[in-house]
């Protein structure tokens, strides 16, 4: 475990503290990035973690600019990213280590996400406007156009520099971004699906506010994916996406209108204000 530190992002992520420190008690290396949390987080995870570097930001800056400032203080030869609702062992750990000694030209490894009832969640696939993958179907070490982000192995060395990801991508498609460009440098993302890492969806952030959560899941997804779209596919990709997809949001907004839900109404209007704002070109 001297050779892996564990890189946790958090934002009002007080209620994971506890778990965080059953689980990572014997870990030698931990940096804990709080993005401006409005719950007592900092101080919870300092008392369950006493061996983390815990880093406050002060403001919420996104995912992608969070986990550039932790590898930027890491010091061993790998980072292991994990959610704060992800609950990776330290024979899990050892267990991607060991596959990228196998695989030493992988810049990430990734584990196989599974939920609270077992099954498998689809956390890798090939490159999306390519190829719509199916499910998580791997047997053995297999190389991925993507990987979640939720949980990864990255190899530093494997890049020049610390910041991994591109922080144009506030929250979502950041990890999507990540391994594609790495595919583009001939630098292999792989799945080691014999690994299974516990993984609560949507369980990392709770607060006071709880519809202005839903609200920033929608518009930061509807926006990530308009930039991806530029980024990658260009200009005219990305206008016609947007367009499908904010008629697509206004009619299920409408429909909510009849089966209304405050968390689901919250969500998708933050789709629609994301996708209207968003920025097609890259």
């Amino acid at each position: 475990m001297d050779a892996v530190t564990a890189v946790i992002v958090t934002f009002n992520s007080a209620h994971c503290a506890e778990a965080l420190g059953a689980q990572l008690a014997d870990w030698p290396h931990v940096i804990v990035v709080d993005n401006g949390s409005a719950d007592d987080t900092p101080a919870r995870i300092r008392a369950a973690l006493p061996q983390a570097q815990v880093l406050e930001l002060g403001e919420n800056r996104g995912f992608g600019a969070a986990n550039n400032a932790a590898l930027h203080q890491v010091r061993t030869p790998f980072a292991l990213l994990m959610n704060p609702d992800c609950a990776v062992m330290a024979a899990d750990a050892q267990a991607l280590l060991a596959s990228m000694a196998d695989w030493p030209h992988a810049a990430i490894m990734a584990p196989q996400l599974v939920g609270g009832d077992g099954g498998k969640q689809v956390n890798y696939g090939w490159v999306r406007h390519l190829w719509a993958s199916k499910g998580p179907a791997a047997e053995g070490v297999t190389c991925v156009g993507n990987a979640c982000g939720a949980a990864m192995l990255l190899r530093l060395n494997a890049m020049p520099t610390r910041d991994w990801f591109d922080t144009r991508f506030f929250l979502y498609y950041e990890d999507e971004d990540l391994c594609l460009r790495l595919l583009q440098a001939g630098k292999p993302v792989l799945i080691e699906p014999s690994v299974h890492v516990a993984h609560a969806n949507r369980g990392s952030v709770r607060g006071p506010r709880p519809l202005s959560v839903e609200y920033g899941r929608g518009y930061h997804h509807a926006r990530s994916k308009v930039l991806f779209t530029a980024k990658h596919q260009g200009h005219a990709a990305a206008i016609e996406h947007r367009r499908r997809a904010l008629w697509g949001a206004v009619g299920l907004l409408a429909l909510r209108v009849f089966a209304p839900s405050p968390k689901h109404v919250a969500r998708v209007w933050g789709r629609v204000v994301g996708l209207w704002s968003a920025p097609v070109q890259y």
